[in-house]
């Protein structure tokens, strides 16, 4: 399959600490590393790992910085003839806190991703995919979001499979105003904290109702150590969740959900079999360091089929 991905393309800088520092407060960090990152950049790795064929719309900077954060799309063999380069911009860097347990805390500078050119966008690029994935943080602001509405516009048309991802900083940012843009996606996928914000919802129920209510009847919503919640016209139904050892990073996680997920439907697969291996590919993801440090391969789902 060949799939279209719209998105940022960053450094990801890690600390790790015992604690979140408290405003004024220093903590000492065990280690600091800097790794590729940015959720477009994530969806296109684990996508190219899983065996298709990924163009990337993105924007990096003319800086050292931008080497590193295509290191790893280079690597696994991602198309980048859509990749911009920003004379002004610095490529975008992601400052991330984490404390043992593999969570975090983030700190964002969003440079050139916010500056996708969509003048250099046609839509004839889309005649290339057999799907669009598409990263919310796309649509926070600035030229990328004109960007990323002619993508989905270009694809409704085209009557293509959209898979949108959402994600904390955009939901946070943009609010229920991305609602606006992404009527019509074929699926829909956030965590609990996304669903409850987007929807100013208080419980998931009523989250989910919601957005039923404003059209979104294919939702996926990540609930970390309870699985995820997979929601169809059918009903609703919660898929237990891969329970896995030495989670380290959770950084990527939910990109390599959504990126085994769209996979599995593009595949052939149910929604709740989707699911089920999205499950596994989010929770496989933690285990190593870095958005990008642990690719999921097509062997590593037939766990999942196996365990079926």
């Amino acid at each position: 399959m060949r799939f279209f991905v719209v998105g940022d393309v960053s450094v990801d800088l890690l600390f790790f600490v015992e604690r979140i520092p408290e405003p004024g407060e220093e903590v000492p960090s065990r280690r600091a590393l800097m790794k590729p990152g940015g959720a477009g950049a994530t969806l296109a790795v684990q996508l190219s790992s899983l065996g298709h064929r990924v163009y990337l719309a993105g924007r990096v900077g003319q800086d050292p910085f931008a080497e590193l954060a295509l290191s790893r799309v280079r690597e696994l063999g991602v198309d980048l003839r859509h990749l911009q380069e920003d004379p002004d911009h610095t490529t975008s860097s992601v400052l991330i806190l984490l404390v043992p347990g593999g969570e975090r805390a983030m700190v964002s500078a969003e440079g050139a991703s916010r500056y996708l050119d969509p003048s250099l966008f046609k839509p004839r690029f889309l005649d290339q995919a057999d799907a669009v994935v598409l990263s919310a943080y796309a649509l926070v602001g600035g030229p990328s979001r004109s960007y990323a509405v002619e993508v989905l516009e270009a694809a409704r048309k085209r009557e293509m499979p959209i898979f949108a991802d959402l994600g904390t900083g955009a939901v946070r940012a943009a609010g229920r105003e991305l609602l606006r843009y992404l009527r019509g996606v074929t699926w829909l996928l956030m965590n609990q904290t996304e669903l409850l914000v987007l929807a100013e919802a208080s419980s998931l129920s009523q989250g989910v109702a919601r957005l039923r209510e404003e059209g979104f009847h294919h939702l996926v919503i990540k609930v970390g150590a309870m699985g995820s919640i997979v929601v169809t016209p059918e009903g609703e139904e919660l898929i237990e969740p891969f329970p896995v050892e030495d989670i380290v990073d959770s950084t990527g996680s939910g990109d390599a959900y959504t990126a085994a997920f769209a996979h599995a439907i593009l595949s052939g697969k149910s929604p709740l079999e989707a699911g089920r291996l999205a499950n596994l590919a989010g929770a496989l993801a933690a285990t190593a360091i870095g958005a990008q440090g642990r690719l999921i391969r097509l062997e590593d789902l037939e766990v999942a089929v196996g365990q079926g």
